[in-house]
């Protein structure tokens, strides 16, 4: 009989064939033909804007004396533990760090890249966005499969070149980041230090690795912004975005385009759509939906402009989790040593969603259903906070690239979740779930 914590996490992918056909050049000029056909004054003043405030905010954060640079690391045994994650064990294998390793989706990475025999090494900075006790319980689980996970920022130079110092990573799996559209307007800076001062912190240090690294990194949808063409293809414009959070992720993207074109590292962009399931974010809709129903509090759903329903790209973790393992099975070499680029290197973008969008009112039809209560909802016009009315995912690219096919619909993913939900914290109806 298979373990709670089998049940509890999804089950893990295999590795994907590679396809060696022709595919990847056509790719290379697809995006090189979208990135030219954007404003070229609003992508220099983007970056430039960028950069500005990744060297401000990496500098008042030193400045802080934040926690995470006084973190504890380094000395004989915390390096064996290193070595010891990092070990592959399997032919061909690769090792991985990942960053945000303790998140939602980083967790479920590299316990699938463990369990196939790969070498991972993880980083997570622990902080309180939402409860970080189920950031430790993942952090747990993964020790169990003999993951560790390092207690440290990604804006940390230090502590980024000591493990590349100590492990020669393969690849890189970057999926630490400030999440959360909402959160953006209370809390702006927080944007800025995690995914632009953070990622030009990391990059910094792959393109000085005497050996590169293949990046691999967490984009997402909300950079497609206010574009109402349907579905989302990833030479659509990019150049509205709605949100802070959607504009440090397209600042992101040019970020790393730059560090492709003169560094000559690989760089592979996952653009995520609405990611949900077991050990999910609980800022997430479905997650809070499902804590507010079991405690019979009332729920908020949102419409939009003329009594629209909202509708997402629901995306299953497991589903996810293949993107992202194909991504980094068929991601070319980095072409650079040491900060010094000796020709061409991969630089593509993929859309990771389901294709399928869904309703907000089904979604909370779906929860009713699985959890056998009804909920009391209070519906509203969606405030102006930055959130998009709909999305949907073209996701033929990651199809021909990869083998990516999405297999988990909504109705399936939700009742998995409920399943994990109620296990870690019970039929708690009338007290409140932190």
């Amino acid at each position: 009989m298979p373990s709670l914590e089998e049940q509890l996490f999804p089950s893990t992918p295999g590795k994907f064939k590679i396809d060696r056909s022709s595919h990847h050049h056509a790719m290379n000029r697809q995006f090189h033909r979208c990135f030219s056909s954007t404003s070229t004054m609003f992508l220099w003043a983007l970056f430039l804007i960028a950069l500005t405030a990744s060297y401000l905010s990496f500098q008042s954060f030193v400045d802080s004396g934040s926690k995470y640079f006084t973190a504890s690391w380094g000395g004989v045994q915390w390096e064996k533990q290193v070595r010891n994650s990092a070990q592959i064990h399997r032919g061909g294998g690769m090792s991985v760090l990942v960053t945000g390793a303790a998140g939602f989706v980083g967790s479920h990475v590299s316990l699938a890249l463990k369990k196939r025999g790969d070498g991972v090494v993880g980083i997570d900075n622990f902080n309180h966005y939402y409860d970080p006790s189920l950031k430790k319980a993942r952090r747990s689980m993964l020790a169990e499969h003999g993951i560790f996970v390092v207690a440290g920022d990604i804006n940390d130079g230090k502590l980024l070149a000591k493990l590349f110092d100590v492990v020669g990573f393969t690849h890189v799996m970057h999926l630490a980041a400030q999440a959360g559209v909402r959160y953006a307007m209370e809390n702006p800076n927080s944007y800025i230090h995690s995914n632009i001062a953070g990622l030009v912190t990391l990059l910094e240090i792959c393109k000085s690795a005497e050996t590169q690294p293949a990046v691999v990194w967490a984009s997402s949808s909300s950079v497609y912004g206010l574009n109402e063409k349907s579905p989302f293809s990833e030479s659509d414009r990019t150049d509205q975005p709605a949100s802070l959070y959607a504009a440090t992720k397209k600042a992101g993207e040019e970020i790393t385009h730059t560090y492709n074109h003169i560094y000559g590292l690989s760089i592979t962009g996952l653009r995520f759509f609405t990611v949900y399931g077991p050990w999910g974010r609980p800022d997430m809709a479905y997650f809070s939906f499902t804590k507010n129903i079991l405690q019979g509090k009332p729920i908020t759903v949102y419409r939009g402009k003329n009594r629209v329903d909202l509708a997402r790209d629901f995306t299953y973790i497991d589903d996810v989790v293949k993107g992202c393992l194909g991504s980094l099975d068929t991601a070319g070499r980095s072409t650079g040593s040491g900060g010094k680029k000796t020709g061409p290197a991969p630089y593509r973008i993929f859309n990771l969603g389901n294709t399928s969008p869904v309703t907000v009112p089904t979604l909370v039809s779906i929860l009713e259903r699985h959890l056998k209560v009804k909920a009391k909802k209070k519906v509203v016009e969606m405030p102006g906070n930055g959130d998009v009315p709909f999305t949907h995912a073209n996701i033929s690219s990651a199809r021909r690239e990869f083998g990516y096919r999405p297999t988990t619909d909504l109705q399936t993913g939700l009742k998995k979740f409920v399943k994990w939900y109620l296990a870690y914290y019970g039929h708690n109806h009338g007290k409140a779930v932190n």
